[in-house]
Formats: structure tokens, sequence, C-alpha cells
């Protein structure tokens, strides 16, 4: 498992708190921030963007990730997701974060104070799940 110091955790944190304040959520009002950690210590987030036909909107977790996927990362070592309430990852960004990180990567959720609220592991918030090694090749 990536090893979290107090420090990098609080980094994490306080992008997500930063990227929550960024949510576009006209329609739900529930601002969501998301910071990932790359292999080589480079932090991407991400925020909500929400749309006026329902499911073109995006979660801030996958935002983040795509925006480190994009930029040539493929394995992320750590996830911060910042609330209101520290609520926790839908079902299908837990599946994209699955597709790009070790089931002993550190998930961190907080609410919008940075307090954090809960800490886990991919394998800890998805457990028994499908990833690419599951697929034949």
């Amino acid at each position: 498992m990536t090893r979290l110091t107090v420090e990098l955790k609080k980094a994490l944190v306080d992008q997500a708190c930063l990227y929550q304040k960024r949510a576009y959520i006209p329609y739900s009002h529930y601002a969501v921030g998301s910071a990932v950690l790359t292999e080589d210590g480079q932090i991407y987030g991400g925020a909500n963007i929400e749309n006026s036909a329902y499911p073109s909107g995006l979660c801030a977790e996958r935002v983040a990730i795509f925006k480190a996927i994009s930029e040539g990362h493929r394995q992320i070592k750590a996830i911060a997701v910042v609330t209101s309430n520290g609520g926790s990852p839908c079902g299908a960004c837990r599946q994209v974060m699955r597709e790009f990180a070790a089931l002993d990567m550190p998930v961190i959720l907080a609410d919008e104070q940075g307090e954090i609220v809960f800490e886990s592991t991919m394998d800890g918030i998805l457990p028994r799940s499908f990833g690419p090694e599951d697929l034949v090749k």
C-alpha cells in the first residue's frame, strides 16, 4: 500500500477542497472535489460537472482520474474526495478507480472543512472487484 504522510494526505485533501469550489452544480447543488496522486507524485484535481441532460455530467473522481490518464499516467496511488458531508464515491467512480489503482490504494473521504471522515483502500470500498487482470488476454 502507498503509505501517505500526514503532509501528503493534507495536500490531497486541500486540492480536493479547492476543486470542490469549482464544481458546476446548478441541478443537484452537491459539490464534489477530488484529487488523485500519480505514480510520480503529481496531483490532479477534478470537480463534478453537471449537465441539463443528466447522464452527460461527470463526477469529480472521474474528472481527476481522466485528467491524470490523459497526461500519460496509468497508475493512481491515492485519491481524496471532498463533499459537504464526507460522501462516498458512486459505483461508476469506484469501477474507474479500480481500473487504474491497486487494491491497497488509499481512499480518503473528507468534508468541506478538510476534515478526514473516513479512510480505506480500494479493496475496502469495492470488495471482490472486477479489474483488468480478470480479463483473459
